[in-house]
């Protein structure tokens, strides 16, 4: 496994991937220190498309990403994960309707868990999952970077909802 940080409008990053693809995007949060692996090693070059990206996506010329992505997780939030990828820049959806949209409608607490184990943040973005009311619900990264991703994308959301963050 190849690691990187990279520095970013919402804090510093830390990248992981190997020959596979992308499989951790987290977020530096105080509560959940990072854990680099025994046998991880810095990367040279392999995560700079990643990270070119990013900074795209940060200064508004990218709003799709076009990576391999191996996310580890079981077949559950697999499906969520996928799921997640179809919610357009810009755009938002609810815990509900992403539940119904992988076919288990009674299943929403665990779209909300599947959700808050994402391990590619931003790529996968789980930061445009909202509550069905509008809210700014959870979001592992804080509410303050999801309000901010948010506006980057420049989703449309009751100013009310961004300014109480």
């Amino acid at each position: 496994m190849f690691y990187r940080y990279h520095d970013s409008p919402i804090g510093r990053l830390l990248l992981a991937a190997d020959e596979t693809g992308l499989q951790q995007l987290l977020m530096d949060i105080d509560d959940k220190p990072w854990h680099i692996g025994e046998h991880w090693r810095s990367a040279a070059d392999e995560l700079d498309e990643v990270c070119r990206q990013l900074d795209e996506y940060f200064t508004g010329r990218r709003q799709r990403f076009d990576l391999p992505l191996a996310p580890q997780g079981t077949a559950f939030q697999q499906a969520v994960w996928q799921a997640l990828q179809t919610i357009p820049f810009g755009q938002t959806s609810s815990y509900s309707a992403l539940a119904a949209e992988i076919a288990r409608p009674k299943a929403v607490r665990a779209v909300g868990a599947a959700n808050g184990a994402n391990p590619i943040a931003i790529i996968i973005p789980c930061h445009r999952v909202i509550g069905r009311d509008g809210s700014l619900t959870g979001y592992a990264g804080g509410l303050p970077r999801k309000a901010l991703l948010l506006k980057l994308e420049g989703t449309q959301l009751p100013e009310q909802r961004l300014l109480s963050i």
